[in-house]
């Protein structure tokens, strides 16, 4: 049986609302594709605690959890992703790629210009519905 891995990702929008968007580094799975920042829940860690904890890690500025947005899995090859996405707000700091090769905030309707890894597909589509 595949493992099952407990994944957050960040929906972090500016006041131009537009979305800040990670590219994956090339030492990374999925390289070059892009995804909503974020990471593994750790064991017995909250969405809302891991979500604050790896986009401080990640891109070294402090956000607030608003609320979860959307969750659902993807089965790669080799672990299937359950992908929670969780819109937040920064509150300090700049985001910085610490661990991505690039950030880039992009106006909601171009979101499908980019190749988002495929986990974060489902969320992507769900963002286009909103009005």
């Amino acid at each position: 049986m595949k493992k099952t891995v407990q994944v957050v990702g960040a929906i972090i929008e500016n006041e131009n609302n537009e979305i800040l968007c990670a590219l994956r580094s090339t030492n990374m799975t999925l390289p070059n594709c892009w995804e909503f920042p974020g990471g593994k829940v750790e064991k017995n860690e909250k969405v809302s605690d891991a979500i604050i904890r790896e986009i401080k890690e990640e891109l070294n500025c402090d956000i607030k959890f608003i609320d979860i947005f959307n969750n659902s899995s993807y089965e790669y090859e080799d672990i299937i992703v359950n992908l929670t996405t969780i819109r937040c707000k920064i509150v300090g700091g700049c985001p910085i790629a610490n661990e991505h090769d690039k950030l880039i905030w992009l106006d909601k309707k171009n979101l499908l210009s980019l190749n988002w890894a495929p986990a974060d597909i489902p969320t992507v589509n769900l963002l286009l519905k909103e009005k």
